[in-house]
């Protein structure tokens, strides 16, 4: 079975999956997302240059611990290091090749002119999107300007606490099973106390039985 490449991102309720410089302080995060799950889901991430500086900056320079990591630029030189790619070539060539390899789903991780070439190129088969609670104003958008794409909504989980709303899209046209959210984590309601009759409620009920109207008192009074 082809691996699917998911467009996996958290996105403004205005579009943006960054600011206007590129910053990700304004994702909301919530304890309830297992993103541990999710990147079990994948073995493969691809993305553009200035994606891959943000990650560069971070802990790790970018690698990500059993993941191989494809970096798409025409301006960086080709190189592979620990798990890093470096990629000058056409990433549309680069990702049908991968598409066709064993392994697990390919992560196309940013940004959003990496995601209209591929997705014209008729390689993407999932969008799926974290909408975050906030509205930047401006910024980069989640897909660069292009023609329409039709999708077909899969799934979706609201997170409460956070006020996230989780969406799942498949591609319309594009083969292979639709993507569910699983990597929420699950809730296990609390069970309901039981009302326990206190001494004062259960004397009381005692009594009420022993009316002088019930059947037994009549019956003691007839005697």
């Amino acid at each position: 079975m082809t691996r699917r490449l998911r467009y996996q991102v958290a996105v403004s309720l205005d579009g943006f999956i960054a600011g206007p410089n590129h910053e990700a302080d304004w994702i909301v995060m919530d304890p309830s997302i297992d993103f541990g799950a999710l990147f079990a889901e994948f073995d493969t991430l691809v993305m553009g240059r200035k994606t891959h500086e943000v990650m560069a900056g971070q802990p790790g320079q970018g690698a990500v611990p059993g993941v191989e990591v494809y970096v798409f630029s025409r301006t960086l030189p080709a190189s592979s290091r620990r798990g890093v790619h470096i990629v000058n070539d056409d990433p549309r060539v680069v990702v049908a090749a991968l598409k066709a390899k064993p392994g697990r789903d390919i992560w196309l991780f940013g940004g959003g002119t990496l995601c209209r070439s591929l997705l014209d190129a008729g390689l993407v088969d999932t969008v799926e999107v974290a909408v975050m609670p906030v509205l930047l104003g401006s910024g980069v958008p989640l897909v660069s300007a292009g023609g329409p794409a039709k999708l077909v909504l899969t799934d979706q989980k609201t997170l409460p606490g956070s006020g996230i709303v989780a969406l799942s899209y498949s591609v319309a046209g594009t083969a292979g099973r639709p993507p569910r959210i699983a990597y929420i984590k699950r809730t296990v309601a609390k069970p309901e106390k039981k009302a326990v009759s206190t001494g004062r409620s259960a004397q009381s009920a005692k009594s009420r039985s022993a009316r002088p109207g019930d059947t037994k008192s009549r019956r003691r009074r007839g005697r």
